[in-house]
């Protein structure tokens, strides 16, 4: 059993010299949001064309980490001139996941869970006038019928209409990685990605409370009604290095995850692994490629934030002079 989870830990300056330790930060404003706050020093504009790298050094070896959309128009054309330079003699690239599997001793279990989840009727029964109203437009407007929303719990059927949404609207999780992957096998460069176990966390969805669940599908149906405008500003920003305007980008989705029931402790295991990634990396002389979601790159406690505490210099968008 295979089950897609794109965009889960995985989706806004002044330029500073390299960093060898890290700085004060603050407490978190929102302890259901582990990005919510950005290191904003790191929050700089690229100087060269194309998408926006930030180096991490050991002072033998360099990773050029390239922040990625968490969600973007299918297909978006951006500048690979710096990419294919980098990509020339690359130890290894570094993708974040893309898939989530449930493991073979745990699809009984998965698939008992997904069933409680689709039960109950359609979830439009269960809301009131206003609410029916709204998301019954957005559902026609999607092509969907009634059954395909057969829950009573509103994150999932948040989460099915944010899945549903961005299918109709051309937007995925997927790119650029997918691309980024592609190139890497061409060029016959190795290629590290993980996947992680989705089971436990299907069951969590069901624990959640009925009023988060219901403000998360608000959020998710908000969204839906306005339309992909902001995320595809968003994806130009990030094709054009404006770091800052590619932060921008809806994080409806995410916000969603975070309520669940073990879902920053799996956050938190993904930067750690991809911070650990990073850094077996730097073992190799040379130069290898990291790709990382923009804000759990930026953030506070996030990916580059760790690697400076650990004593690597880490350079900024803007002090890239090739």
């Amino acid at each position: 059993m295979r089950l897609a989870l794109g965009g889960f830990a995985a989706g806004l300056a002044l330029a500073s010299p390299a960093w060898s330790q890290a700085p004060q930060t603050a407490a978190r404003p929102d302890p259901n949001d582990p990005d919510a706050v950005l290191v904003e020093e790191l929050v700089v504009t690229a100087r060269l064309p194309g998408p926006a790298w930030w180096t991490v050094s050991n002072g033998k070896t360099t990773v050029y980490v390239l922040g990625a959309p968490s969600l973007a128009p299918k297909r978006m054309a951006w500048d690979r001139g710096v990419f294919d330079r980098r990509l020339a003699g690359a130890n290894e690239v570094i993708l974040p996941f893309q898939d989530v599997r449930v493991k073979f001793t745990g699809v009984i279990g998965a698939a008992f869970n997904f069933i409680r989840l689709r039960g109950g009727g359609p979830f439009e029964a269960t809301l009131d006038p206003g609410r029916r109203e709204r998301f019954l437009a957005v559902r026609s407007r999607l092509g969907e019928p009634a059954d395909h929303y057969s829950t009573r719990n509103p994150l999932a059927a948040g989460l099915v209409l944010a899945t549903d949404y961005r299918e109709k609207t051309s937007l995925t999780t997927a790119d650029p990685t997918k691309l980024i992957k592609l190139l890497a096998h061409n060029a016959r460069v190795p290629v590290s990605q993980r996947s992680y176990d989705l089971g436990p966390l299907m069951g969590a969805i069901i624990r959640t409370s009925q009023a988060e669940g219901m403000a998360c599908f608000d959020e998710v149906l908000a969204q839906a009604e306005a339309g992909p405008g902001v995320t595809q500003a968003a994806a130009r920003a990030w094709a054009q290095g404006d770091v800052r305007g590619a932060l921008a980008n809806e994080r409806t989705y995410e916000r969603c995850i975070a309520v669940v029931p073990g879902a920053q402790r799996f956050d938190a295991a993904v930067k750690a692994d991809q911070v650990a990634a990073i850094e077996q990396a730097l073992k190799t002389p040379g130069h290898a490629i990291a790709v990382v979601p923009l804000r759990p790159l930026l953030a506070q406690g996030g990916v580059l934030d760790q690697l400076r505490a650990k004593g690597y210099a880490v350079t900024t968008p803007g002090e890239e002079a090739q």
